[in-house]
């Protein structure tokens, strides 16, 4: 199996949300951190860079299953693997 010089860039959509079909487990274990609109983010529940948004946690507020509520922002989003591989 060839090596991907692409392989440490995160993906353009990613989702913590095992129910998502953008979920990925082994991406999330090599911990992405997220950049938004240049500050450090360390509430993302998703983003999407070509679309320009992400989901952060309300940390007061759960919907009636008891998630965390999330709220749509729109900006620059720069996902980036915090260690290398």
């Amino acid at each position: 199996m060839s090596e991907d010089q692409n392989t440490d860039v995160p993906p353009n959509h990613l989702s913590v949300d095992p129910r998502s079909p953008f979920y990925d487990e082994a991406v999330l274990l090599r911990d992405v951190g997220i950049r938004f609109n240049g500050v450090e983010k360390s509430n993302v529940h998703e983003y999407d860079v070509a679309e320009g948004w992400v989901r952060v946690e309300v940390p007061t507020a759960k919907d009636r299953r008891g998630n965390p509520m999330v709220v749509k922002l729109r900006g620059a989003v720069e996902p980036y693997f915090r260690q290398a591989k």
